[in-house]
């Protein structure tokens, strides 16, 4: 999949076939607009393309509300996104002067002077242009004028799982991420490189990887402790470790830490991870948490010996999960 950061990167395909939105998480219903593309631009002999946002729209045009926190990061949503098979993916900034564009002017100069567009693919609430005003109906009113065909996702069939970017936000937020799951089809995952914290886990014997999350906007669960996959480059591998997955070797078993560690007295939030039975050095090395399931709320113990005896059957609970 080719990504494109900007819309005068793209050179103007001769059959592209294009569906718009900012498809935060990827979700069932994005995952069916997705694959009907991709099915389509193959069936005409065309490629697909996505043209998605970033910032999120709501970023630019109420900058006053910073409570939006998105279900992916770019590359997070990129990764996704090649993996159903998408041929072109453009990020293009949204800006003022881009969200002033009337849906005319959209249509006539992003979606076929600047891309090419041929057909295009819609779910049934998709709005464009200045307020919002471009619908299907200036999709279609276009459509001669401008040689491309329409087709238009149904409701039931987006809804069917009864699913929304929303719901999945509000699950995460919630600390139930196996309710998140069953919406995105996958699991809900964090990334960033792991930095250097503090070491109190190794003294009492959980010694825990320290994640950082370049990305202020990402969405981050609540407090508390999960059951995790780990996955990390190659080169760090224990190799023959019974801790490591037979379908993905880079892939490890451990339990996650959210929380301002209250039991010794922490004063910002961390993000943690105590990867089993794994000893090697990973500063900077950037890895992956994937979150599936909550164990157990943060909360203050007394002193280090019970925070010590909890977490040794938090680990037994992690552990009866995986297996």
């Amino acid at each position: 999949m080719k990504i494109y950061h900007q819309l005068s990167e793209f050179k103007k395909l001769d059959n592209a076939v294009v569906t718009i939105g900012t498809f935060d998480g990827v979700h069932f219903g994005h995952q069916k607009i997705v694959k009907r593309l991709c099915e389509l631009a193959k069936a005409k002999g065309g490629e697909s393309v996505i043209l998605t946002f970033f910032p999120h729209p709501r970023m630019i045009i109420d900058p006053e509300n910073q409570d939006l926190k998105l279900i992916n990061t770019i590359s997070e949503k990129a990764e996704i996104l090649e993996k159903l098979g998408v041929d072109h993916l453009i990020i293009t900034p949204f800006t003022r002067d881009f969200s002033n564009l009337s849906p005319g002017e959209y249509i006539k100069n992003i979606l076929i002077e600047t891309i090419g567009t041929k057909h295009i693919i819609v779910g049934y609430d998709h709005r464009f242009g200045k307020d919002r005003k471009g619908g299907m109906a200036e999709l279609v009113a276009f459509a001669e004028t401008f040689d491309y065909t329409i087709e238009e996702i149904p409701e039931q069939d987006i809804n069917d799982v009864a699913v929304s970017s929303t719901k999945i936000r509000n699950a995460v937020l919630e600390g139930d991420v196996a309710l998140a799951a069953t919406y995105l089809g996958y699991n809900f995952s964090i990334n960033g490189p792991v930095i250097k914290g503090d070491k109190i886990g190794r003294t009492i014997g959980f010694p825990t990887a320290n994640i950082f999350v370049e990305e202020t906007y990402k969405l981050i669960p609540s407090d508390g402790i999960y059951a995790v996959t780990v996955e990390m480059d190659s080169e760090t591998e224990v190799k023959n470790s019974p801790n490591t997955s037979s379908s993905k070797p880079s892939t490890f078993f451990g339990m996650a830490y959210i929380g301002q560690r209250p039991t010794i007295n922490g004063m910002t939030r961390n993000i943690e991870v105590n990867i089993f039975d794994f000893d090697r050095e990973i500063y900077g090395q950037n890895i992956k948490m994937n979150f599936l399931k909550f164990l157990r709320h943060d909360v203050k113990f007394n002193g280090l010996a019970e925070l010590t005896s909890q977490l040794h059957q938090d680990k037994l609970d992690a552990l009866a999960f995986f297996n």
